[in-house]
């Protein structure tokens, strides 16, 4: 269990061996068990003694801005063989196998892509070839991928960026496509959203950001060194890189939430510069639905699992992978 604290003026303490929560005057006692995660939000006080008693028992603290995405994070010592593995990840980004491991990254997104874009129903036989085409433009790109030339990832960062950046923008318009038409927007929007369909897009991403970097630390990983990401200063680039596997969950969330017609009017609120915010009530349902399904147990490579579990097998997966390159 996840808990997520983001109304302004919330406090959290310990209170002997678990939690206690206060909000607009209502007080809340949590027992540790079962919590893997707190998540803060802006305007939230935790305590000293909270913080400690959750770094005793291994609990990501987690502190996140308006957007979802994390701002810094308090976790355990205890985490993972950071040394070990940490030169074995600098030795692995400079080898070929880097290479092949991002077009691969790369090439099941676009995958993902095509898979949700199947997914979406229509009566219009015209739409239904714009998909069609699409999908091949996809296939395409996705072939590109696969087949970069190139020894190392830095012969060509530059063309998988673009390749993936050109696969996105297709994938993006050709699902805008299929939902009610209230909540189409014009193009894929960041910082900030600009619509609350973009809004909640950026929202979920940062939970799966948060999630992913938090397994990656527990692994042993150490974030901040990418393949394909490895120019950001002071990010967590190798993050940015692993999330492509995922976001295609947080798209189905998202998506299936607008299809289904239950985003209304009291979910955003939209500032005088045009910049999009969740509001209290939107974040709710989404986080819920986000985290709903993450908890949902599926079979991948013949393994039935949450998918949030998933998730901490491959990271740990990776871990063992790279103390190969030491």
């Amino acid at each position: 269990m996840e808990l997520v604290l983001n109304t302004f003026g919330t406090s959290i303490n310990r209170d002997n061996e678990g939690f206690v929560i206060r909000s607009k005057g209502r007080v809340q006692r949590v027992p540790l068990n079962g919590i893997t995660a707190i998540q803060i939000g802006k305007g939230v006080q935790i305590t000293s003694d909270a913080v400690m008693l959750a770094i005793e028992n291994e609990i990501d603290i987690l502190f996140v801005e308006r957007t979802g995405m994390p701002m810094g994070r308090v976790w355990s010592s205890r985490y993972g063989s950071i040394s070990t593995i940490r030169k074995g990840q600098l030795n692995f980004v400079q080898t070929p196998d880097a290479l092949l491991w991002i077009q691969q990254i790369i090439a099941e997104k676009i995958a993902n892509q095509q898979a949700l874009l199947l997914l979406m129903n229509a009566d219009d036989l015209a739409l239904l070839r714009v998909r069609e085409r699409n999908l091949n433009r996809l296939e395409d790109y996705r072939t590109k991928v696969m087949g970069a030339k190139g020894a190392f990832v830095p012969d060509c960062a530059a063309q998988l960026r673009g390749w993936e950046g050109m696969a996105s923008k297709i994938y993006f318009s050709t699902l805008n496509l299929f939902i009610p038409e209230q909540y189409r927007f014009e193009t894929r929007s960041q910082h900030p959203a600009r619509d609350v369909v973009n809004a909640l897009l950026n929202y979920a991403y940062g939970m799966l950001y948060g999630k992913l970097e938090g397994l990656l630390i527990k692994a042993g990983i150490d974030p901040y060194i990418g393949v394909l990401h490895r120019d950001n200063y002071n990010r967590p680039v190798l993050v940015y890189d692993v999330i492509e596997r995922y976001r295609i969950w947080a798209d189905y969330v998202v998506y299936s939430l607008v299809n289904q017609q239950v985003v209304t009017d009291d979910f955003c609120t939209v500032q005088t510069d045009g910049a999009c915010w969740l509001e209290d009530f939107g974040r709710r349902v989404l986080i819920q639905s986000v985290n709903d399904y993450l908890n949902e147990v599926v079979t991948i490579n013949n393994l039935s699992r949450s998918r949030i579990t998933h998730m901490m097998l491959y990271t740990q997966d990776l871990a063992q992978n790279l103390k190969k390159y030491i």
